[in-house]
């Protein structure tokens, strides 16, 4: 096979899986992962029902891909926690503009989240990098008396539940928001770090 051939086939594997792969995320944020079907997923990708067996290997594996770009952003955040505060505004502002981009994944972790599904035993690598990253930066607040809180463990959950909350949700928000990602974050940072000092008082 020529090299111009084989990278054509390239390009079109990823370009189906891409395809797969979006359809699967629209479906599984709208039905839920047991609401949803291969054969659904196949009709919304306008493809075969042998490419997602070809590819994944079953409807699972398409699920487990899907949280990549979640694996890739935590792996790829870094932090100086010389200065914790600004670590964790740091943290709060790239995690709520990635919940903004992809409000149809965190919608589907939080669906798994709520119902204590039995994924989650192979998503721990999706959302335990994120917690403890938190955690660590929240330490490191305390330690050096950048912010005041009393517990670490009651600041990572409110921040967390903050942070996983999304606008994007069309029952809760009836208008479209005119703001954008960076000032919804912004907004959501200020939120959080006045709260945190609140509990000083």
């Amino acid at each position: 096979m020529s090299q111009f051939k084989q990278t054509r086939g390239n390009e079109k594997n990823k370009e189906v899986k891409d395809q797969i792969l979006s359809a699967a995320k629209l479906l599984f944020a709208e039905k839920g992962y047991e609401g949803t079907t291969v054969r659904q997923i196949c009709q919304e990708a306008d493809v075969s029902l042998a490419l997602v067996s070809y590819h994944f290997g079953g409807k699972e594996n398409v699920f487990f891909h899907l949280f990549e770009p979640i694996r890739q952003l935590f792996m790829n955040m870094k932090y100086d926690l010389s200065d914790p505060l600004c670590a964790l505004r740091s943290f709060c502002k790239q995690f709520i503009i990635f919940r903004n981009e992809e409000h149809e994944l965190i919608r589907i972790l939080q669906q798994e989240l709520v119902m204590n599904s039995p994924r989650l035993e192979m998503l721990t690598d999706v959302f335990l990098p994120s917690w403890e990253q938190l955690r660590v930066i929240l330490q490191e607040c305390q330690d050096k008396k950048a912010i005041g809180f009393p517990s670490v463990d009651a600041a990572l959950n409110f921040i967390m539940g903050t942070l996983m909350q999304s606008h994007n949700n069309a029952l809760l928000n009836r208008t479209q928001s005119e703001l954008s990602s960076e000032k919804i974050a912004d907004l959501a940072v200020s939120f959080i770090i006045n709260g945190l000092q609140a509990t000083q008082e």
